[in-house]
């Protein structure tokens, strides 16, 4: 599809990460559908860990979360992509530094905020299935 080219970086960024699955089988749309589900997922952790102040474990949430982003998900962009591209490229990015932000001062707002709108992205994702 003309939007995202998921490659073998993308593919071996998910596995490094950790999450259980097998990439191996999954066709490209669902291999970022599984992206967007594991980073919803290590979102959801960091801000739980934020919340009961175990550092160590939201550290871990969100490092996890920054290299879906960018290894996963950015990677993932089609340079051929246009517009979308540059304009998810950029939501991305400042994701991660959003996320960043929330490492260094413990800010469940601002995983809050990546959450809220990576969510319709990922949403959206998931609804064209059939355009492919």
């Amino acid at each position: 599809n003309m939007y995202l080219s998921v490659n073998s970086r993308a593919a071996s960024a998910y596995t490094r990460v950790g999450v259980e699955t097998s990439v191996q089988g999954a066709d490209a749309h669902e291999l970022i559908n599984l992206l967007f589900g594991a980073l919803m997922e290590t979102l959801a952790q960091a801000k739980a860990a934020i919340e009961r102040e175990d550092l160590p474990a939201k550290g871990k949430a969100i490092g996890q979360a920054a290299r879906l982003l960018d290894e996963g998900l950015k990677a993932g962009l089609s340079p051929q992509g246009g517009e979308l591209t540059a304009r998810l490229s950029t939501l991305y990015t400042y994701s991660i530094r959003r996320l960043t932000e929330a490492n260094v001062h413990n800010d469940v707002a601002a995983v809050d905020e990546v959450r809220s709108l990576i969510e319709p992205v990922a949403d959206s994702w998931k609804s064209i299935r059939n355009d492919i």
